[in-house]
């Protein structure tokens, strides 16, 4: 496969990624919307039975989202090293932060499905349930926050440092990922509330800023990788 075909696949991977993302948000939404209160433990297996198939399906989302992530991660990475192989310390960087945070993110999914696992063996254990959704506040929160602000800062420098995306593509990233790092602090917020904005749980970090910046900043980049892909070949050679 040559660089070109590289670059438009991997730019399309990068939209399908994002375009199953909006569909699956809705779902996120649609159980924010249920629940009750953390105070209500006892309440918890019978919200993770009344979810399992949401919550199910959006772990299935996740597992194609996240290798069409991974191949957007790895076709960037090659941009950056063909750009200029001096840089290539900076994509194997950017590289290692993606697969660190696919990783978190399956590990935040798999005990997000434990949770109706637990509820479907009956009887559901609230204690249980409780431990595994306030395990994943931090992983989908501040944490997951702190990775995607890395992996779109040291992507946008990368790529613009020697004009191997437009200039203009990497003030965004940076924006992007400032938009991501405001929420970081929130995991010092001692108040969770889910229908809350800035806590560790609230709509900002695990909503707004978990899916949008990120989702923004993969739009962009993909479109012009696809442009780039079907650029000729000679415009896609080297500096010397």
């Amino acid at each position: 496969m040559n660089d070109l075909k590289i670059y438009r696949w991997s730019g399309i991977c990068a939209l399908t990624a994002i375009g199953m993302f909006f569909i699956e948000f809705p779902f996120y939404f649609v159980r924010a919307v249920r629940f009750t209160s953390m105070a209500e433990s006892s309440k918890f297996p019978d919200y993770a039975f009344r979810n399992g198939t949401n919550i199910m399906t959006c772990v299935l989302l996740d597992l194609f989202i996240l290798s069409f992530f991974m191949i957007f991660s790895s076709g960037l990475r090659h941009l950056i090293r063909q750009a200029d192989p001096r840089l290539e310390w900076l994509g194997t960087l950017f590289f290692g932060v993606g697969v660190v945070y696919v990783t978190l993110t399956l590990v935040a999914d798999s005990l997000q499905g434990s949770q109706v696992v637990d509820a479907l063996t009956v009887p559901g254990d609230p204690t249980v349930i409780r431990t595994l959704m306030e395990s994943l506040f931090l992983m989908y929160g501040s944490v997951a926050l702190f990775l995607m602000a890395l992996f779109m800062g040291v992507a946008s420098f990368a790529t613009t440092a020697r004009n191997a995306l437009p200039k203009w593509s990497g003030w965004m990233g940076y924006g992007c990922a400032l938009a991501c790092l405001v929420f970081v602090p929130s995991m010092y917020v001692r108040h969770i509330d889910l229908q809350g904005f800035y806590n560790p749980a609230g709509l900002g970090p695990e909503a707004f800023a978990s899916g949008f910046p990120l989702a923004v900043w993969m739009i962009t980049v993909g479109i012009l990788m696809i442009r780039k892909g079907k650029a000729t070949p000679k415009s896609t050679s080297t500096p010397a």
